[in-house]
């Protein structure tokens, strides 16, 4: 009976544990669709869905031997030369983050009064594909792009919930999606208090949008000091590594060792200065 007692007991601790020490495999040809999709959805973030994901590595890769090529024959060292042929690879992705992250801060202020439209056009009478459509003539400068598209496409295919879907997939923004969302279900099962809810999340948008720039205007000063203090030993490194006598001592497998310690500290406080002054975004529910 001790010896029964004793497997059970252990048993259960192996089942409890088994979601950590036995995690899900995930088939390859999964996590390599899931890592597409997300930088297909980066990309649109970014205004770039028009470019494929193939072309896009491919350019990665090149800037990285671009940048090797060139810290090595200006530095002469070798782990400089690697160093920055991971910086180019990497490049590229930081880019498209950026310029995700601006357009959708940019856009952030635009969106209540695309649902200010939204809401005078509705109470005008028009129909939600019309007045969706009418966004691509009356809607804010910034997002009139995408709702060109958008009558395009719901006027070559007549199918509302398919180039709305589309749309959000140009938009790729938590934000459009609750308002797409709010307008499919408003088509497809009616909804007489669609202006009050559209008018509420108008308020909602307006107030969270101040909130985010007050507390983002005050928390910018660690993000430069953070892009500060990774940039500022590099350029120092950069420097230091003219020198016959340095670049011939940054060659030896001490300096190698001194390289790579300091890239790995860098990339760790880099990302820990970005964890401490990031606001937490929302995420896309209805994707």
């Amino acid at each position: 009976m001790t010896l029964l007692m004793g497997c059970l007991l252990a048993a259960g601790v192996v089942l409890t544990a088994s979601p950590w020490l036995f995690p899900a495999s995930v088939p390859r040809r999964s996590r390599r669709a899931q890592h597409g999709n997300r930088l297909r959805a980066v990309l649109a973030a970014a205004g770039l869905s028009a470019v494929p994901i193939p072309v896009f590595l491919t350019l990665c890769v090149l800037i990285g031997i671009l940048l090797a090529a060139l810290s090595y024959a200006v530095t002469g060292v070798f782990t400089l030369g690697l160093c920055a042929a991971v910086l180019g690879c990497v490049l590229p992705f930081v880019l498209v983050r950026w310029r995700a992250r601006a357009k959708r801060i940019a856009h952030r202020a635009l969106w209540p009064d695309v649902v200010d439209h939204l809401i005078g056009s509705v109470r005008s009478g028009l129909a939600l594909p019309d007045a969706v459509a009418g966004l691509a003539h009356t809607g804010p400068e910034g997002l009139r792009e995408e709702f060109v598209r958008f009558e395009r496409d719901y006027r070559s295919t007549g199918s509302f919930s398919g180039s709305l879907d589309r749309l959000k997939d140009q938009l790729a923004d938590p934000v459009p999606d609750r308002i797409i969302e709010t307008l499919r279900m408003a088509r497809e099962v009616g909804g007489a208090d669609l202006t009050t809810v559209l008018r509420s999340l108008s308020t909602y948008l307006r107030s969270d949008n101040a909130i985010r720039s007050e507390v983002e205007a005050r928390q910018s000063w660690i993000k430069s000091a953070a892009k500060l203090g990774v940039a500022a030993p590099w350029l120092i490194l950069l420097l230091l590594s003219t020198r016959p006598e340095a670049s011939v001592a940054y060659n030896s497998p001490g300096g190698a060792v001194l390289i790579a310690i300091g890239a790995g500290v860098s990339v760790i406080a880099y990302r820990m200065m970005l964890a401490l002054g990031r606001l937490p975004q929302e995420k896309r529910w209805f994707t």
